[in-house]
């Protein structure tokens, strides 16, 4: 399994907590659209994933990340530099 994918699924299983509408989760699901999360739970998630993978992710970046797939690639971007 590559890095790619084992963050992927690392995240796979982060977000089932906050799923709360069972939505089938892909690399194209959207945060805001298609899970309905609003802010207080996106602040929830991000915490949780920043803690999980020990990196920060900058309100700027959190702005540019609306899918799944997205913040996979801004995660491996992070535990990168």
């Amino acid at each position: 399994m590559t890095d790619r994918a084992e963050t992927q699924a690392k995240i796979l299983s982060l977000i089932e907590p906050f799923n709360k509408k069972g939505v089938e989760v892909t690399e194209a699901t959207r945060f805001a659209q298609d899970l309905e999360w609003d802010s207080l739970t996106v602040l929830d998630f991000v915490a949780t994933i920043e803690d999980e993978f020990d990196v920060l992710i900058s309100m700027n970046m959190q702005a540019e990340i609306e899918n799944v797939g997205q913040l996979v690639d801004a995660v491996e971007k992070l535990k990168a530099a």
